[in-house]
């Protein structure tokens, strides 16, 4: 039947099917599908064939996102979805991440009895949530992403049914965040109130009007926001779900969720803080203050803990204070700072945590799981191979010259001391002695024997566990030999925006159909 309103309604001749920047995501998720389809069809099998297919699809996109360097700005579906230097450089470090995950995860799984080969969809989708995140500037998108992102992750969780740590973990993950995704609803709710607009860009025109009526509900906003943001990225005091959750998942989501979420949540906080910089002299402080008890916590409560996946909680959370230190750097003074100081650590820090939960791996064995540091004792008789790589990786993470973890704080400490923020830089760079005691301990674990060491269970590395550690070495070595080149590619261009005058929130929709409105 033919709707009288709608006579003369054409839609605008826009460019916005163009999926160019769209299509790594998208990717992504129809392998993600079609490894859920595979799994159907093929159930109680191995997963040798989904876990193929995955890396075919997360190598196609990887090759889409290599492309894509280098390219200039483009957008998608309404210029809802961006391409930038920003956003393919991040989305080409959780592409290279989960790929590491896929590679050591099935022979984990076997050990671990954990048949599940819905474990590879899920983390796909939960990729495509994050790459969502750090490629869009529209407030609805990038909620939808963190939704995505999530809820895989809460379910990937509590795969581990049969183990109580394992389901307690998975509802503490889904509260927490289902709670924090409410404050950053929220906050996006104000901003819109505010602006009139789903877009980034109109924060500062909010910020900027003409009466200032709108300011406080534009603060509000943008404080809620970061509230959501601070839990993703486990900043202090909203870190509390951090250790339980890495602790009672297994170890292969584990890895997972550590670099992918820190990615998309520092990723996506960079486009929110570069929209709102008008606001610096008021969020910076708050910023300053949440470095330091992020850095400082983190590092401290590490030192007590006995259990390796707790520790390597707890260090996550002082790292994610050390790039807050290279966010604020940036957000204080943006024209001589970049982020490339961020995104080069974000890259050092996936590979040397990926590397080490990948030999934690190995103390999985015939469904059993130890997790405690002595549980590495007599790694170095068995694998030393393995051995010699979790010490590298534990000297990147105290950041020990000639590895890409001592190069990545030493440019967020000279990005923070250029910003007049020197004793942010000192604080880390007392964090990152205190981190010696716990982070040797670990590594020196893989070199203790005792009389049991036969007795103590270790799987023996697969195929899979060598080619994912031997990548994470690469990272660690090589993101310091050819610190140049890895340096300039994550230094691309970043976010930009034009002021934008606050509108009215559109209540309705109206058609250009004569005197007919909707």
């Amino acid at each position: 039947m033919r709707n009288p309103l709608l006579d003369g309604f054409h839609p605008p001749a826009t460019d916005w099917v163009s999926l160019g920047p769209v299509l790594p995501i998208m990717v992504v998720m129809v392998t993600g599908i079609v490894g859920l389809l595979i799994e159907m069809a093929r159930p109680k099998r191995n997963n040798n064939f989904i876990v193929a297919i995955s890396l075919i699809g997360l190598a196609g996109a990887g090759v889409l996102l290599a492309n894509q360097t280098g390219e200039p700005r483009a957008s998608a579906l309404a210029d809802m979805v961006l391409r930038d230097g920003l956003g393919v450089v991040l989305q080409l470090l959780m592409v290279g991440s989960a790929l590491v995950a896929t590679l050591f995860s099935e022979g984990y799984l076997r050990e671990k009895r954990i048949p599940f080969g819905e474990f590879y969809p899920l983390m796909l989708w939960s990729l495509s949530g994050g790459m969502l995140m750090v490629a869009t500037t529209n407030l609805l998108m990038l909620f939808l992403g963190l939704e995505v992102l999530s809820i895989s992750l809460y379910v990937m969780a509590g795969l581990s049914r049969s183990e109580g740590k394992s389901e307690e973990s998975a509802l503490k993950y889904f509260l927490l965040g289902a709670f924090a995704s409410a404050f950053l609803l929220y906050g996006m709710a104000f901003l819109y109130g505010a602006s009139g607009s789903l877009e980034l860009g109109s924060i500062a025109g909010a910020w900027k009007s003409a009466d200032g009526t709108l300011q406080p509900l534009v603060l509000f906003g943008l404080g809620l926001m970061l509230v959501g943001f601070s839990f993703k990225a486990a900043f202090v005091p909203f870190h509390q779900w951090t250790p339980d959750v890495y602790q009672g998942a297994p170890t292969n989501v584990t890895a997972f969720m550590a670099a992918i979420s820190k990615i998309a949540a520092i990723g996506a906080l960079v486009r929110v803080l570069d929209a709102s910089l008008p606001l610096s002299d008021i969020v910076t402080p708050v910023l300053f203050w949440l470095a330091i008890l992020t850095m400082t916590v983190g590092n401290l409560i590490a030192l007590v803990q006995t259990d390796l996946k707790r520790i390597l909680a707890y260090s996550s959370i002082g790292h994610a204070g050390y790039l807050l230190v290279g966010l604020i750097a940036h957000y204080k003074n943006p024209s001589e700072v970049g982020f490339g100081s961020v995104t080069y650590y974000l890259f050092a820090y996936a590979g040397m945590t990926l590397g080490a939960f990948a030999v934690i791996s190995l103390i999985a064995k015939s469904g059993r799981e130890g997790t405690l540091v002595r549980d590495l004792n007599g790694l170095w008789r068995r694998s030393p191979g393995l051995a010699v790589a979790m010490v590298l990786f534990m000297a990147s993470l105290i950041g020990i010259p000639f590895t890409s973890g001592f190069l990545g704080k030493l440019n967020i400490i000279s990005d923070a001391v250029g910003s007049g923020l020197t004793s942010l830089a000192v604080v880390l760079v007392v964090n990152s002695v205190i981190s010696v005691y716990y982070y040797l301990g670990i590594a020196m674990a893989a070199f203790v024997s005792d009389e049991s060491d036969s007795k103590r269970p270790l799987a023996s590395p697969n195929l899979g566990l060598t080619l994912a550690t031997s990548i994470c070495v690469a990272v660690v070595i090589g993101g310091f030999v050819w610190a140049s080149p890895v340096l300039k590619w994550t230094s691309g261009e970043g976010p930009s925006y034009e002021v934008q005058a606050p509108q009215a929130p559109k209540t309705a929709q109206t058609f250009d159909s004569g005197s007919q409105s909707l």
